[in-house]
């Protein structure tokens, strides 16, 4: 069976020619690792029961877990911070690469080599022994071979400190699988293991903890229970009502959607079809880096065919993150208010992971002529948000309402990280806490009853409409007699415009330069998560 890396070599002599950045080869084998190719072999050609392709090394391909380490806004945020404190070099290098290129990242550490990222020599760099399993990002063999130690789902277990099993066992959801096919084409062996369906194994690299520094470049984290919460999206489903009882859903049930009447193998022919089958969709809500990787992916030697699938899915499960209720509109003495309760629908923080990302409550009054009476949060084309005060000054940023009353008041959900000196900041190894984040948590979240690391904080702690779920905010703005439209929508942005700029500031560095390259040419650069509208008609 012919698959699309047999003629790799061609491909790799074909791109040098045009240039093309054809540089890892994901047929590579080490001592704990298959690259993907390897087991596109016969995990690839594959449908379900209603004949839908549910190839898993294809759908994986499309994903930025795939493309991890080729993603350019990672590679431009390392090199920044590279530049701004290069005497912590081996401590960025080691700590990012653990989980953007942890193939690589685990079989330098296992051989005593020094693990480098970016610079010359580095694991990005195609002369670099491990560039290979480095560049297939986070790949099969990685997550699959992730072992069920007493450190998984805990601190130490956290921030890239996966243990991978040392006999090439390969673990899955499925009972009795056929050893022998697996184990002659590739010494790894199938075995079940019911870890591997759970949220724990995210876990690994979704929770992560950062060092931080003083004004001096001195640390002064000096315990992983004093490093920053850069990310801490599994604490925040375990303590959601996604974690327990009749709603209980994990990570893969959201993030791999089942279906059924899949033989998991394209050979030998006669296996057994199997139900509750993972998809390998493995998308979260990030479809402008994606789209970004797309409209790039010559330039950053991307392999993958499937890219705008993920897009699509992206965008798809972005929709379902969230949702907006007109829980009522009443005009008293000239002044209309609305008031609107933003819900979280899912099993963590809205948004999560990386603190670059915010959602913006875009509001908008028209009158029956349709001309924009009052409008709190326009978003521009370059990305900025009209009235908010980060994009404008980055040393400030937009306090969390519970009442809006002037258009340049805009409720943002966000993130914004201090250093040690109480300032704004976004270095990342100079945040040592976080000085807002009004992040829509999930249902079941008490933030009267939760760790420290996924707290709120900022005026959203003391809103007591600001909990378990949702956020309930009023606009008031004066009307006369008439007929209005009230629109309301969501707006995603995986980069905060002020956190753009921060970086920006290291353009000299190439790996920003190529961003900022990127980043200019592209359109997409925010998503509407949920939108809805209302009617109000005011008497004379």
């Amino acid at each position: 069976m012919k698959n699309r890396y047999q003629d790799f070599g061609l491909c790799c002599l074909l791109a040098m020619l045009s240039g093309t950045a054809w540089s890892a080869d994901p047929r590579f084998q080490t001592t704990h690792f298959s690259g993907s190719a390897n087991c596109a072999t016969c995990h690839n050609g594959l449908t379900d029961g209603q004949g839908n392709d549910v190839s898993i090394e294809k759908d994986w391909s499309g994903t930025l877990m795939a493309n991890a380490s080729r993603d350019p806004f990672w590679k431009a945020k390392v090199a920044s911070e590279l530049q701004r404190n290069p005497h912590l070099a081996d401590v960025i290098n080691k700590k990012c690469t653990a989980c953007h290129g942890p193939m690589g990242n685990y079989e330098a550490d296992y051989d005593g080599v020094a693990i480098l990222a970016l610079l010359p020599g580095g694991l990005l760099d195609p002369t670099n022994p491990y560039h290979d399993p480095a560049m297939d990002g986070v790949s099969c063999t990685l997550c699959h071979q992730i072992e069920d130690d007493p450190s998984l789902g805990t601190l130490a277990g956290f921030s890239g400190h996966y243990y991978i099993n040392p006999f090439k066992d390969a673990y899955g959801q499925y009972q009795n699988p056929r050893i022998n096919p697996m184990l002659i084409n590739s010494g790894y062996t199938p075995v079940i293991a019911a870890h591997i369906s759970e949220s724990v194994v995210c876990a690994t690299c979704h929770n992560l903890k950062t060092p931080f520094v003083d004004s001096e470049g001195i640390i002064v984290s000096t315990t992983p229970e004093t490093e920053f919460p850069e990310q801490m999206v599994y604490t925040e489903w375990e303590n959601s009502d996604f974690a327990v009882g009749e709603t209980a859903q994990s990570c893969q049930d959201c993030h791999m959607p089942q279906t059924d009447g899949v033989k998991i193998a394209n050979r030998p022919r006669n296996l057994a079809r199997r139900n509750n089958f993972s998809q390998h969709h493995l998308v979260g809500a990030n479809a402008v880096i994606l789209n970004l990787i797309e409209e790039n992916k010559a330039e950053l030697g991307v392999l993958s065919t499937t890219i705008p699938t993920s897009v699509e899915r992206a965008r798809a499960m972005l929709e379902t993150a969230a949702a907006i209720d007109v829980m009522s509109t009443t005009v008293q003495n000239g002044t209309l208010s609305v008031d609107l309760r933003v819900r979280n629908t899912i099993g963590h923080k809205v948004p999560t992971s990386y603190p670059s990302r915010r959602a913006i409550l875009h509001f908008t009054v028209r009158n029956a002529q349709g001309q924009v009476i009052f409008e709190s949060g326009h978003v521009n084309a370059d990305g900025s948000v009209v009235d908010v005060d980060a994009d404008s000054d980055s040393g400030t940023f937009e306090p969390h309402y519970d009442l809006i009353t002037s258009q340049d008041q805009v409720q943002v959900y966000e993130t914004i990280m201090g250093d040690t000196d109480g300032n704004v900041t976004y270095t990342l190894l100079r945040s040592s806490q976080y000085l807002k984040d009004n992040r829509l948590v999930p249902a079941g979240f008490d933030k009267n009853n939760v760790p420290n690391d996924i707290q709120v904080f900022g005026n959203a702690f003391d809103d007591p409409d600001f909990n378990s779920g949702e956020d309930v905010i009023t606009y008031q703005l004066p009307v006369t007699a008439g007929t209005y439209q009230v629109s309301v929508e969501l707006v995603y942005q995986p980069i905060q415009f002020a956190f753009l700029l921060d970086l920006l500031q290291d353009v000299a560095q190439p790996e920003v330069a190529d961003f900022e390259r990127m980043y200019n040419a592209t359109a997409s650069r925010s998503d509407v998560m949920a939108s809805v509208t209302a009617t109000v008609v005011v008497g004379g």
